[in-house]
């Protein structure tokens, strides 16, 4: 009889409850903020269904396998981003400090994007909706002239909320409200973390399930709207011409790259809680379809409401054409209806041209209300809160949407949080008799001190250049990387034999192809890819600014040099880690090869720490 390797005695790691918590916690990671306000957003403007294609294609050749590489990895070597790759080559070592570098610049703005949504929910409880009217002027004499000539939603997003500077360098005074709001998110951060796993793994129970829950409320509810079915329609309706053009795979390949939330360390970390025997096969591929399934889940009540609120303000367009209509011509009321409005401009504008043409009317084309959509915090603070507006008991429904929201970005921040102090804990220079409590405190306490910058008036142009510098680029650069090491430096061979050791079964020929040569060439192509658009793109961003002459339209600026500069080093710190702690090692070994007495060390591998 073969004797199965020997279980590995307790080293004192904390360990998950039970399976289900695991897989909960990495579902709550990689279901985030984006799969509720980007993937339908990159379904609608990328050709709807046919969008699927390229997404599925992405998921199969690039997630899944970069998915199943972090998990194993973590699984087999029970330590954190940084001490794993030390342990597969110390010249990868940069590896892991660099996605412990994205982790932490990450949890910076993330959770001052869970302030904004803290601030939101606590103004829902007030009757009206403090979004929905627009206030007084200083002389109460009228509207508030900002708010006038926007909307009651903007006013209250831009001016209320933000308090927003014309300009990226005009910093602007620090918001209390916010700075109350940053204070209590990071205080809840602290107390779902404060003893790593052991905390975050009863939190999760919640953070995850419930966005479920407000979800299919929202779908029962949203289904009942009129306009829903426009809506769904508009989203799912394929276009497969939009294949042609190269933005559509490469956002396909972006977006499942950072929906799984792969490079960030997290999952790593996650995983080295499990116990080696494990099948993380099984976990890669159940916690990425999950994931997808619930970007296509959140899009159906998402586009049910949008086309509810496109239907409403089509029909609001034709109420005021309407009601001009019948004083122009002194018609009886309810004579023209919605439903027989075009028959009658069609009869009007041939016997009465010139009346008509003077009346100034509107065109009113659901299809051009229907286009009006934005991702990230333009469909959450603006667009969605103005269809809340329109639904009956729009207060309950405002309150459960920010609950939603805040109970997606909680538990992907005890992902980014994981990510930032699993590998504190295991680094020699931390001392052990330091308690958790004490270190997961300090941590949250110095990312409180430093978010404070994005509570100030510029704070949200702040927030868009570290989302689309440091949470971006990096990432690609260090799962690059991640696979390269573990294809060609530990080797495939030997990776396989961890993982048959780890599941009882040897990765079969897919794993095998894509890690070696599908997955490393899709990460290659998609980062030059993405760095000729950042190039190509003009370095500019969009000001609020109330004295612009096309306001409420959007002022184009340009970042001035020294932002750029801020720009490009967000985007090469953590990759910078990579070169530099290879570059050490290799000189640290070629002094130490001149001692004779140096032996260099045996190269990890699973089943010789283990058997």
């Amino acid at each position: 009889l073969s004797v199965p390797p020997e279980i590995p005695k307790e080293d004192g790691r904390p360990k998950w409850d039970n399976k289900f918590q695991y897989i909960l916690s990495c579902i709550g990671f990689a279901v985030g903020l984006g799969n509720v306000w980007r993937f339908p957003y990159l379904c609608q403007t990328h050709g709807g269904g046919a969008f699927l294609i390229p997404y599925f294609i992405a998921l199969l050749f690039e997630g899944i396998p970069l998915l199943h590489l972090e998990l194993a990895l973590g699984q087999c070597l029970r330590k954190g981003s940084i001490g794993a790759w030390n342990t597969i080559s110390p010249y990868l070592g940069g590896v892991g400090v660099g996605s412990w570098m994205v982790s932490v610049l990450v949890s910076l703005y993330y959770n001052t994007v869970l302030t904004w949504v803290m601030w939101y929910f606590i103004n829902s409880f007030q009757e009206p909706l403090p979004w929905s009217v627009c206030p007084l002027n200083e002389n109460r004499t009228g509207l508030n002239e900002e708010c006038y000539k926007s909307t009651a939603v903007n006013y209250f997003w831009y001016r209320k909320t933000l308090n927003i500077t014309p300009d990226v360098t005009e910093s602007g005074t620090l918001q209390w409200w916010l700075i109350l709001c940053l204070a209590a998110c990071w205080a809840i951060v602290y107390l779902c973390t404060i003893r790593g796993i052991e905390t975050t793994g009863k939190a999760i129970y919640v953070t995850a399930i419930f966005p479920y829950l407000v979800l299919t409320i929202f779908l029962i509810h949203g289904l009942t709207l009129p306009g829903a079915t426009d809506g769904l329609a508009y989203l799912f309706t394929p276009n497969l011409n939009t294949l042609k053009n190269p933005r559509v795979w490469l956002d396909a390949a972006t977006q499942i790259f950072f929906s799984l939330s792969l490079a960030f360390g997290g999952l790593i970390a996650f995983s080295s809680y499990n116990p080696q025997k494990n099948d993380c096969e099984k976990d890669a591929v159940t916690v990425a379809i999950v994931n997808s399934m619930t970007s296509l889940y959140a899009s159906i009540p998402v586009f049910s409401v949008l086309g509810f609120k496109a239907t409403t303000g089509y029909w609001d367009c034709l109420d005021r054409n309407i009601i001009s209509i019948i004083n122009e011509f002194d018609l009886p009321e309810e004579s023209i209806m919605r439903q027989n409005y075009t028959a009658w401009i069609s009869f009007l504008n041939s016997s009465y041209p010139e009346k008509i043409a003077g009346l100034k009317l509107k065109n009113c084309d659901l299809q051009e209300f229907l286009d009006q959509s934005v991702s990230g915090t333009g469909l959450a603070f603006i667009i969605f809160t103005q269809a809340i507006i329109l639904m009956p008991g729009s207060q309950a429904w405002a309150i459960l949407f920010f609950i939603m929201l805040f109970s997606l970005g909680l538990s992907s921040m005890f992902g980014n949080i994981e990510g930032v102090f699993t590998p504190l804990l295991e680094l020699p220079i931390i001392s052990k008799s330091i308690p958790k409590e004490l270190l997961s405190g300090i941590i949250c306490l110095i990312c409180f001190l430093i978010a404070l910058c994005f509570t100030l008036g510029s704070g949200s142009y702040w927030i868009d250049i570290f989302d689309s510098y440091a949470g971006s680029l990096p990432l690609l650069v260090i799962a690059f990387f991640e696979v390269i090491g573990v294809a060609y430096v530990y080797k495939i061979k030997r990776f396989s034999k961890d993982v048959k050791w780890m599941t009882g079964r040897k990765p079969n020929l897919y794993w095998q192809i894509t890690w070696r040569f599908i997955s490393p060439l899709l990460l290659l192509i998609v980062f030059v890819a993405f760095v000729t658009l950042q190039i190509q793109k003009p370095s500019s961003y969009a000001a609020w600014n109330p004295k612009h002459e096309g306001f409420p339209m959007k002022e184009e600026k340009v970042y001035p040099p020294w932002v750029l500069a801020i720009c490009v080093l967000l985007a090469v710190l953590p990759c910078v880690f990579v070169p530099l702690v290879a570059l050490f090692h290799l000189i640290k070994r070629m002094c130490r090869n001149k001692d004779p007495s140096f032996v260099p060390p045996e190269v990890f591998s699973c089943q010789g720490a283990n058997s």
